[in-house]
């Protein structure tokens, strides 16, 4: 299966001391765009090689996969003067994700059997990409948290620095769970293919009677 390619960064700007505020504030901007790339091939193995040559090349594999979810962490904080102390004032964490499918070209002139496992594999790679995406939403959410819950410094480089080692902890704890989602996501790829294709076929069965 596809491993995700982040593009992470913690946007850190727009330090503004000695402006008063009630107290800190936070809105997480999410957005999440779907594209397609087209595959050939009217066999099985055809079909295998278009995947491996055609889908999205990722960096950090050096590989084509069969599909992606490319994502982008930034956003902004901003600090105030609080009792004679820095502290965050605001931060707004924003997410990108963007997921990338296969799109077969011959799909509507394949036979049932092909068809079936086409089907199958696409819902498939469309579920683990979506998870992915998912995943980056939990972390951009805990991060913009992480950022609102700090403590407030005696000086704002001080401050400065405490939400950058947050921000990086944060995106550090995204890349394992991403990770950790991918080895088991293809330690049981041909288990659940088996299990999703008989599922299929049997929902055909019945549908027949």
């Amino acid at each position: 299966m596809c491993r995700v390619h982040a593009s992470l960064r913690a946007a850190l700007v727009a330090l503004l001391v000695g402006v008063p505020l009630g107290g800190a504030s936070g809105e997480t901007l999410i957005s999440k765009s779907v594209s397609y790339f087209s595959v050939g091939g009217r066999t099985a193995a055809e079909l295998d090689k278009a995947l491996s040559t055609a889908g999205p090349l990722m960096k950090s594999t050096g590989a084509r996969h069969p599909g992606a979810t490319r994502i982008k962490f930034g956003g902004t904080v901003t600090y105030v003067s609080r009792s004679g102390q820095c502290a965050v004032g605001s931060a707004r964490v924003t997410l990108n994700t963007r997921i990338i499918l296969p799109r077969w070209k011959y799909r509507k002139q394949a036979g049932r059997d092909l068809a079936l496992v086409w089907d199958t594999l696409a819902s498939d790679i469309k579920r683990h990409e979506e998870r992915h995406a998912e995943i980056a939403r939990i972390h951009a959410r805990q991060m913009e948290k992480a950022l609102l819950d700090l403590r407030p410094e005696n000086d704002c480089d001080r401050m400065q620095a405490r939400v950058a080692e947050v921000s990086a902890a944060e995106v550090a704890s995204h890349d394992k769970d991403q990770a950790r989602f991918d080895r088991t996501e293809a330690a049981n790829f041909d288990r659940r293919m088996i299990r999703l294709l008989q599922y299929r076929l049997d929902g055909l069965k019945k549908g027949a009677r």
